[in-house]
C-alpha cells in the first residue's frame, strides 16, 4: 500500500486485473473492474459482469445497462461520468448464474476498497447480492428495497437489478424508479 495508507483506483484496478483468487479468473476474458467519477457522491453496485461485459470489460453495457442509463437520467439526472459504477465480483460467472459465496468473498476486498476509495454519499445496490452484502442480511431485496439505510459515512438505497425489472415489467419499473428518486433525495441532502 502506498504511503498515506490508501491506493488510487488506478492501482486497485492494476492490482484486480492480475487477479486469480476464484475460479472465475480461469474463464473470464477480462476483469470488469469498474468505470465512472472515481470521486462520486454516487455509486452503484451491482452483481456481476454479463457476457457483454466481459467482452466489453465495462459494467452494465448490456440491455440492463441500457435501462439503468436511461433511469439514471430520468430519475436522478445523471450519467455514467458523473457516479461510479462497480460490481460485487469482477470476472463473469459461467452462463451467466449466480455469484457463489466463495467468489464474493474472494472479489469482496476489492469492492470495499473501491468504497472506500471513491467515498461516495449514496450506495445504490442492484439486486439482492449487492444488497444483501453490504448490509450484511439475507433479506431480500422485495423486503429491503423502499428504504434507506445508513451505510458508512452515507446511505444506502437497495433497488432491483434492472435485468430483473426488464423480465418483471411495470410494477417493478415504477419502484426501481421510486428508489432512484430516494438516491437523489439523499445526494441533495449531502450537498446541502
Amino acid at each position: 500500500m502506498p504511503e498515506g495508507g490508501q491506493r488510487t483506483l488506478e492501482q486497485l484496478r492494476a492490482i484486480a486485473v492480475t487477479c486469480t483468487l476464484c475460479p472465475l479468473a480461469e474463464g473470464r476474458t477480462q476483469v470488469v473492474f469498474g468505470v465512472g467519477n472515481p470521486t462520486a457522491d454516487l455509486l452503484f453496485v451491482g452483481e456481476g459482469p454479463g457476457r457483454e461485459e466481459d467482452l466489453a470489460g465495462e459494467p452494465f453495457v448490456g440491455r440492463s445497462g441500457k435501462l439503468l442509463d436511461r433511469l439514471m437520467a430520468e430519475e436522478i439526472g445523471v450519467t455514467r461520468a458523473d457516479c461510479y459504477i462497480a460490481n460485487v465480483v469482477k470476472c463473469r460467472p459461467p452462463n451467466n448464474r449466480n455469484p457463489a459465496p466463495l467468489e464474493i468473498e474472494a472479489c469482496r476486498p476489492y469492492l470495499e476498497e473501491q468504497i472506500a476509495i471513491i467515498k461516495p454519499a449514496v450506495v445504490v445496490t442492484l439486486g439482492n447480492f449487492a444488497t444483501q452484502l453490504l448490509l450484511g442480511t439475507t433479506e431480500g431485496i422485495r423486503k429491503l428495497r423502499g428504504s434507506v439505510y445508513v451505510y458508512g459515512n452515507g446511505h444506502l438505497v437497495p433497488t432491483y437489478h434492472p435485468a430483473y425489472v426488464l423480465r418483471a415489467g411495470g410494477q417493478a419499473m415504477a419502484e426501481m424508479r421510486a428508489d432512484l428518486v430516494r438516491a437523489k433525495r439523499q445526494i441533495a441532502e449531502h450537498r446541502a
